[in-house]
């Protein structure tokens, strides 16, 4: 091909690369729940599990604190802000203690008699009512007075009053100006998000729709607002999680960069390298579109690291041509090698897509593809693009005498088991667990931030993110008996200190039962009025103000009892929706607690239940779950080994030449493993991953040192690959593995060890003494 042919496809290539990407960029839908990479529940407490880790009430709240101003200003900015994020989609509820019953739809507001509990000990007689009135006019004297006006003449009793009581938090703030102040002079709020708390883009959103809700409000300007809460954490982590990722790509991207222009010394040769990289990139995310419909962050950012496998292919090219060498000549020589080192990676990678677990699937599936598409890119589109001139590496200086030193090493043939008695030994006397169960180790939120965080949850009463009370029942209802029927329990745990506080469905919607109890000890109009009339007598009440009242009660007679779906139209449904759920033709309840004190007392309740009511401990009910899922992905990871070994036994049908290849990446896997456990590094998923990335790479290096080469400058070819290869994941993964944050930092240490033993070993046990 002429010189401008070959310009025109690398531009031709490079365009359609650039439509794809653009294509791509349009359709793809990128989800950030991280509950893609959890594995699926396996039974009805799993379920539960699942739903609540990131997607319960208590995860979805975000705790906000207004200071820097007067107390009147900061009061008048949360009631702004409250209004504000009501009206915002992002936005389930928002509190700040000035809820009210009146705010109900006026057709809901009568239903205050069948949910307060006040007729459970008491009836609208005379003596009640007349004490009543007489605690009214007291109210009327006080401070209070003004906040009577628009309620009294409907609500005597005050069961609004009630109501907001018993639903408010038993540790809830203190009210100045008509809302919740902390004790450091904070007006306080608390906003649910209706985006699960482990999407953390969507917690980003709805955390910049606040601040920018907050801002618009008059009088903002002097004030300052600070939010907290498990989905702020988790969108301040995964915003530093980005932007150091995107710092040390740039960094790692610079350097590969370096290390192709000192390898191949030419500036052309980098827009070859991309272009079946990119290839495969673009092949994966239409993978992942076509079989799952969107592409989990996480996927698309481990998929690109995986994907630096592929950038053998192209380097292998370039280091073995020859002199008076085609380059199509090239590929077919060192293609049988590079088409085994493809097909064992995605027998590596068929190990995640048995695992059973989208996140991991979807990575498998970008993987495979990817690494196919890349490989088919590198021996059919790329030789024709090569330009004809070229460097002959088997030339360099530099590289005789790397060959000349390489030589000269030992090769004890003992190497293989003292290596493995090594690894074996740190394994065994590692002093940390040898696995990582607890996920928030992956992602630890700074210090200040969690305690802040404790403060207002504290403040505000908000519930516990690690304990929950699970309810199950054949109905919504039936999960409302349930509560109804344990709350002897619950109020004898608060009052012994076992728990601060519990709150149960039930404490927001009483069970059909119980409100047609309360309606039937609903007097008719004709008693009533005879009733409140006697009561009425030496007060100094107008005759017909409390009409309404009367109203309310004959209404509330007729009324059918409120359900859940009613109850949803409230300012307080939300709260209700959250802690009600239907799973597969039951029904579950969710109580949030406040202040766990003795979780094993709160454990038996189990055994009083028979199993319909248990305590549900989010972190080690997680912790058992991932240490199930690992379990499975280690199996799948063992039958993939198997199915790579036999793959290598076939393609070589010598078994001695097969245990230069698989030895060298065996042990090497092994010992970067040992490493990291002698420093203490407990094991996650991140590095199961990184290790299946670094026998990808290592198993390159054996394959082609144990390859018999015709020639020592055939073998300098091969090394010169080689130390490219090595030298541009040390650089990349070293890099990464220098984070402070702990995914990247593991991914980093655990290839850039990984690719440092495979080396070495391999120039011990696979590389052919040239001749």
């Amino acid at each position: 091909m002429s010189a401008h042919g070959r310009w025109f496809g690398i531009a031709a290539w490079w365009l359609a690369l650039a439509l794809a990407a653009f294509a791509a960029q349009r359709t793809l839908v990128v989800s950030n729940d991280l509950r893609s990479f959890m594995p699926p529940p396996r039974d009805a407490e799993q379920k539960v599990l699942m739903d609540q880790i990131g997607d319960g009430p208590a995860s979805r709240l975000l705790l906000l604190a207004i200071a820097g101003a007067p107390p009147p200003t900061l009061a008048a900015l949360s009631r702004g802000l409250v209004d504000a994020l009501r009206a915002d989609p992002r936005f389930a509820q928002a509190l700040n203690g000035s809820e009210s019953l009146a705010r109900l739809d006026p057709k809901l507001l009568p239903y205050r008699y069948l949910l307060s509990p006040t007729l459970d000990g008491a009836s609208l007689d005379t003596a009640f009512l007349h004490a009543q009135l007489e605690e009214r006019l007291q109210d009327l004297g006080s401070p209070a007075a003004s906040a009577l006006d628009d309620i009294l003449p409907r609500d005597p009793t005050l069961e609004a009053l009630a109501l907001a009581q018993r639903w408010a938090p038993r540790h809830a703030p203190a009210l100045r100006e008509g809302v919740w102040f902390s004790a450091r002079g904070e007006a306080l709020l608390v906003a649910a998000t209706r985006a699960p708390g482990l999407d953390t883009a969507a917690q980003a959103q709805a955390i910049a729709a606040a601040r920018a809700a907050f801002a618009a409000l008059p009088g903002a300007a002097g004030a300052r607002l600070e939010i907290s809460g498990p989905g702020y954490i988790g969108a301040q982590i995964a915003a530093a999680t980005r932007a150091e990722a995107e710092r040390l790509s740039a960094i790692g991207t610079a350097g590969f960069v370096l290390v192709l222009l000192l390898a191949y010394r030419s500036a052309a040769i980098l827009a070859l390298v991309v272009l079946p990289l990119a290839s495969g990139a673009l092949a994966g995310l239409a993978a992942i579109a076509l079989g799952f419909g969107n592409a989990h962050g996480i996927t698309l950012a481990f998929g690109f690291t995986l994907l630096g496998v592929a950038q053998e292919y192209p380097l292998r090219v370039l280091s073995h041509r020859r002199a008076g060498t085609a380059a199509k000549a090239t590929v077919r020589a060192v293609w049988p090698l590079l088409r085994l080192a493809i097909v064992s990676a995605c027998i590596a990678y068929l190990a995640f897509l048995a695992s059973g677990v989208a996140g991991l699937q979807q990575l498998a599936v970008f993987t495979i593809v990817a690494l196919l598409v890349a490989g088919a890119a590198t021996r059919w589109l790329l030789p024709p693009l090569l330009p004809d001139r070229f460097r002959d590496v088997a030339e360099s200086s530099a590289m005789q005498r790397a060959q000349r030193w390489l030589a000269a090493l030992p090769r004890p043939r003992a190497l293989p088991w003292i290596a493995l008695a090594l690894g074996i030994a740190a394994l065994r006397f590692a002093p940390a667990p040898l696995w990582q169960n607890d996920l928030a180790a992956l992602a630890p939120a700074p210090p200040r931030a969690l305690a802040r965080e404790g403060e207002l949850r504290a403040a505000l009463g908000a519930p516990d993110v690690r304990y929950l009370l699970v309810l199950q029942a054949d109905s919504a209802d039936g999960v409302l008996r349930l509560g109804e029927r344990i709350t002897p329990q619950v109020d004898q745990w608060i009052s012994t200190h076992v728990v601060d506080d519990v709150e149960l469905p039930s404490r927001w919607l009483p069970s059909v039962e119980i409100q047609r109890a309360r309606q039937a000890k609903l007097p008719d109009r004709a008693t009533l009025t005879a009733t409140l009339d006697a009561a009425l007598r030496d007060l100094p009440f107008q005759p017909g103000l409390f009409a309404p009242f009367v109203d309310d009660v004959e209404t509330a007679r007729a009324l059918p009892p409120l359900t859940p779906q009613m109850f949803e139209r409230s300012p307080f449904g939300a709260r209700l929706a959250a802690t009600l759920i239907e799973r597969d033709g039951r029904w579950v309840g969710l109580a949030t607690l406040d202040g766990v004190h003795d979780p094993a007392a709160l454990a038996g309740i189990a055994a009083q239940t028979d199993g319909a009511v248990r305590l549900l401990d989010l972190k080690s009910a997680s912790e058992e779950l991932i240490a199930q899922y690992r379990e499975r992905i280690l199996k799948a990871l063992g039958v993939a080994f198997a199915l790579l070994v036999l793959a290598v036994a076939i393609a070589f049908r010598d078994l001695r030449r097969a245990w230069h290849v698989l030895a060298p990446m065996s042990l090497a896997t092994l010992l970067a493993i040992a490493v990291l456990r002698i420093c203490g590094v407990p094991l996650s998923l991140f590095h199961l991953v990184a290790v299946t990335l670094a026998a990808g790479l290592g198993l390159h290096y054996a394959l082609f040192f144990e390859r018999p080469v015709a020639d020592a400058a055939e073998a300098r070819r091969t090394l010169h690959a080689t130390l490219v290869c090595v030298a541009a994941a040390l650089g990349v993964f070293g890099l990464l593995a220098t984070s402070s944050i702990p995914v990247l930092r593991a991914i980093g240490a655990t290839v850039a060890l990984g690719v440092a033993f495979h080396f070495i070993l391999s120039t011990q046990m696979a590389m052919r003494r040239a001749g």
